[in-house]
């Protein structure tokens, strides 16, 4: 059976990782970002009407006034969106869920190593505290690699422009940003990672008192008193 310390150090691993779960799909089910545009017909300066595009991973929803009519707020499913769009969006989004999913799958199995490790002693492999510390680190990194993607995604293509211009019902417009703003969806992959990485440090702080104690029981026969030594 584990030390009571080791128990609680890997217990408390696993209810961190818990919570990082339960915070990237909280993220997972609400708004990453809003764009919201001023809207003209094609060819005209005068921008009379708006637009606003609300997306999250599964499902957005526009809202818009004489862009180019008057239109009620219509909720979509995004990928199939993206789809009709084509292009770099629909990449870099499948990319974005694709590694979400791989952080989840990630983080479940660090749990698992985690309640593990809190009730048995196994050797120091994958399935110690190695493991944790490999698939928290992937959780981690990946997600902050969905930060950068989603960005990019974002400002540097025209997703949102696309969005509305695929409601127009053929009718060229003019679109000009007034404002673009990241929600909460999109920021709480920053405590699901650093909850990531605290439960790599709940585990090395485990891992490093170990160690340390086990060297000081394998002291070398030098460092022992010289009355210990004559005997």
């Amino acid at each position: 059976m584990p030390s009571t310390t080791k128990t609680l150090h890997f217990l408390s691993s696993a209810l961190v990782t818990c919570v990082s779960v339960g915070v990237l799909g909280f993220a997972m089910s609400t708004a990453w970002a809003t764009k919201a545009m001023a809207c003209a017909r094609f060819g005209s300066d005068f921008f009379n009407g708006s637009a606003a595009v609300t997306l999250e991973l599964f499902d957005g929803r526009l809202e818009r006034e004489i862009c180019p009519l008057f239109g009620l707020p219509v909720d979509f499913e995004v990928f199939p969106k993206l789809l009709e769009i084509k292009g770099v969006p629909v990449v870099l989004h499948t990319v974005s869920l694709c590694l979400l999913v791989l952080c989840l799958l990630c983080s479940a199995v660090s749990i698992l190593i985690s309640l593990y490790n809190s009730v048995s002693n196994p050797y120091e492999t994958y399935m110690g505290p190695v493991g944790v510390y490999t698939c928290s680190a992937i959780s981690a990194c990946l997600s902050v690699l969905v930060l950068i993607l989603f960005v990019v995604n974002f400002f540097a293509t025209a997703v949102a422009e696309d969005v509305v211009r695929s409601f127009t019902d053929n009718v060229p417009v003019e679109l000009k940003i007034v404002s673009s703003e990241m929600l909460l969806g999109y920021y709480l992959l920053i405590p699901y990672a650093a909850l990531s990485l605290l439960a790599i440090g709940l585990i090395y702080m485990y891992d490093h008192a170990a160690y340390t104690q086990r060297r000081e029981q394998q002291r070398p026969t030098e460092d022992a008193p010289k009355e210990i030594m004559m005997y």
